[in-house]
């Protein structure tokens, strides 16, 4: 599955092993994640793509803006993953 600018992740190995993320962006087999807590926008966690899990859920808003490069907060990046893990909680 091809990884894109604002979709949900999983972290498969390392100490954030089972996190949430959404990509940042993608630089060849590199992917750099963001949580809007422990990794913000300023610093993102560089992965290898084999590294995580993708899902299926793109948070479009946010995607739109980080493409665009408009100005986004690392609590805006925070909700959108709260909202997600609040949809598939509904969904388990």
């Amino acid at each position: 599955m091809e990884v894109q600018i604002g979709q949900v992740v999983y972290s498969k190995s390392g100490h954030d092993k089972g996190a949430a993320l959404m990509v940042f962006s993608v630089e060849g087999e590199y992917v750099f994640l963001v949580d809007g807590r422990r990794r913000k926008l300023e610093k993102p966690k560089r992965k290898k793509t084999m590294q995580i899990q993708p899902t299926s859920y793109i948070e479009e808003g946010t995607a739109e803006k980080i493409r665009c490069k408009a100005y986004l907060l690392d609590a805006e990046i925070a909700k959108a993953l709260k909202k997600y893990q609040k949809k598939q909680a509904r969904n388990d």
